[in-house]
């Protein structure tokens, strides 16, 4: 751990695969909702390891779980019952509405999962066509990919799943014309985050439920990045008040730790039978007891301060939107889930966030996305208030 800065850079250029545009940033340690580098820098951190970090880095709750839990057992595997697991299903049941699980590592892992459950409810009842979505990310498998429209994601690596239609998003016309008998599942975001935090118009999604109605297919929310509180509410779509039939959750639910969820009802329970579906980590006993802390916090009241906390955040952009009409096209997003729809590429506002001390990210190329802990402060977004003023004259300058 004695490697300087620049030595661990070109360890890392020279032993990964790269696939990843880091930021020029060696974290030495992370604590609430700071990160602080080698050299000493403090960065506010509004990406949250994209979604990850709910309650923060290094909260003394989920610190304290992690210790006690290891003290009794790290891995087992899913032969047994584990209390960590069941505990943790039940504050989900709880939350979610839902009243089956299925643990997985990872969102993309839920969704490869989430995929099989449709194609076995389809095949038991002779329908195959699965539906999803443009502007959609469902993680970076190959059923994941499958469901997506981005050429960087899938460009020269298919062949793909067959019987997948991808239609336009927030378009009913293209829904009309494309649902039918043999329809049996559709797949999407309600709140698309890699998309450029566009939401599902609520007559889209009443359509959607309509035409369920009329053709009998499955309903799948993909809540990885927008579920477990990032909005106020446990799962985004809780918003429209309806019910899909099976929700995919990750990224946040492990506080830090890789956890993933299917989420389902008695209407599923019995599609899969024993030795169809498994996992060799999924529901690791670490992974769990860290994601009880954070259904616990979100019991406790986070879920009403994320939407306070929410609402001040969305009044600091309308009011930068105000101020800069010309560079802020639009403000997204709701809770802690939120982003700036841009008239110039985003990544040029990151980096000189980033410069600004800053952690943002761009996504859908011209949206600035913000993921903080739920945590944050109201005193850090004025901060952000403050370093987005300042970052948006110098823009507006060279463009004059």
């Amino acid at each position: 751990m004695n490697n300087s800065r620049n030595q661990l850079i070109q360890s890392e250029h020279k032993l990964f695969l790269q696939t990843y545009k880091r930021l020029d940033i060696v974290p030495e340690r992370a604590e609430g909702c700071r990160i602080y580098d080698k050299n000493g820098e403090e960065y506010i951190d509004f990406l949250g390891g994209i979604a990850v970090n709910l309650l923060g880095h290094s909260h003394p709750k989920i610190i304290n779980a992690l210790m006690e839990q290891a003290k009794r057992y790290l891995h087992l595997s899913n032969y047994f019952f584990q209390d960590a697991q069941i505990e943790l299903a039940e504050k989900i049941v709880f939350l979610s509405g839902y009243s089956r699980v299925f643990f997985s590592n990872s969102g993309t892992e839920a969704t490869e999962g989430a995929i099989k459950l449709a194609r076995r409810w389809g095949y038991l009842n002779n329908k195959s066509e699965i539906i999803s979505f443009t502007g959609g990310f469902h993680g970076r498998t190959y059923g994941a990919l499958s469901l997506m429209d981005k050429p960087l994601y899938k460009d020269s690596m298919g062949p793909f799943l067959e019987s997948i239609k991808i239609l336009p998003f927030n378009d009913i016309s293209y829904l009309k014309d494309n649902i039918n008998k043999n329809t049996s599942a559709i797949f999407l975001e309600f709140l698309q985050g890699e998309g450029g935090i566009v939401e599902a118009q609520p007559d889209f999604i009443n359509e959607i439920f309509e035409l369920k109605e009329k053709f009998n297919f499955l309903v799948v929310a993909d809540e990885v990045q927008s579920g477990v509180g990032r909005t106020g509410k446990f799962n985004f779509f809780d918003y429209y008040n309806v019910k899909p039939d099976i929700v995919t959750i990750a990224k946040g639910l492990g506080g830090g730790l890789p956890l993933g969820a299917i989420l389902t009802t008695e209407k599923l329970a019995d599609i899969w039978t024993k030795g169809m579906h498994g996992t060799t980590f999924g529901g690791n006993a670490l992974s769990c007891a860290s994601g009880r802390v954070v259904l616990e916090e979100l019991e406790n009241g986070l879920l009403d301060y994320v939407i306070t906390t929410g609402n001040y955040l969305k009044n600091s952009l309308l009011q930068l939107q105000k101020d800069f009409p010309d560079l802020i096209l639009e403000v997204r997003g709701r809770g802690l889930m939120q982003g700036l729809l841009l008239s110039f590429e985003a990544i040029k506002l990151v980096e000189l966030l980033l410069s600004q001390k800053i952690i943002t990210n761009a996504t859908s190329g011209n949206v600035l996305r913000l993921l903080p802990p739920l945590i944050i402060k109201n005193n850090d977004i004025d901060t952000l208030h403050q370093k987005l003023e300042y970052c948006l004259n110098k823009i507006r300058k060279n463009h004059e």
